[in-house]
């Protein structure tokens, strides 16, 4: 085959193209990942870590759990207490959304009773993630995350 002889010179122009493009590539992606998620948990980590276990050993103590089930449009929370029995928290906040960016977070409004709480709520097939607050009685924060799959 006769062709033109592959010099340094090319080789230079087909690496340096190479690297131009992976850069560019790793340059949208940083920006994207910035952009749509700014990955601040809590503003300071020192005081919240000297809280963690105190609320951790409160929350364990309660012993509720709770359940989410999604059909048809309706989340479906159910809150439990030791020996399944039904928990009513007093007060009650749930954030919905994905886990990689902010912009499709929602707060559905539940209503129920006897610990069985319903939302109706239109949600893409994916992962999404819900963080549950809820309040006992006697003031003990419950908080819950749930990761969510919805299918077709």
């Amino acid at each position: 085959m006769a062709g033109k002889p592959l010099t340094g010179r090319t080789v230079f122009i087909i690496t340096a193209s190479a690297f131009g493009v992976i850069i560019a590539v790793n340059v949208v992606m940083a920006w994207l990942a910035i952009d749509t998620f700014p990955g601040l948990e809590v503003k300071n980590t020192y005081v919240a870590s000297q809280e963690f276990d105190a609320r951790r050993e409160a929350q364990q103590r309660l012993g509720w759990d709770v359940e989410s089930t999604y059909e048809n449009g309706t989340l479906e929370l159910v809150f439990t207490g030791p020996g399944g029995a039904s928990v009513i928290p007093e007060d009650m906040q749930v954030l919905l959304g994905r886990t990689t960016e902010s912009r499709s977070d929602i707060r559905p409004e539940f209503t129920g009773y006897a610990g069985r709480y319903t939302a109706p709520v239109q949600l893409d097939r994916g992962k999404w993630m819900m963080q549950i607050e809820a309040v006992a009685e006697d003031g003990t924060e419950f908080r819950r995350r749930l990761e969510l799959f919805v299918r077709g």
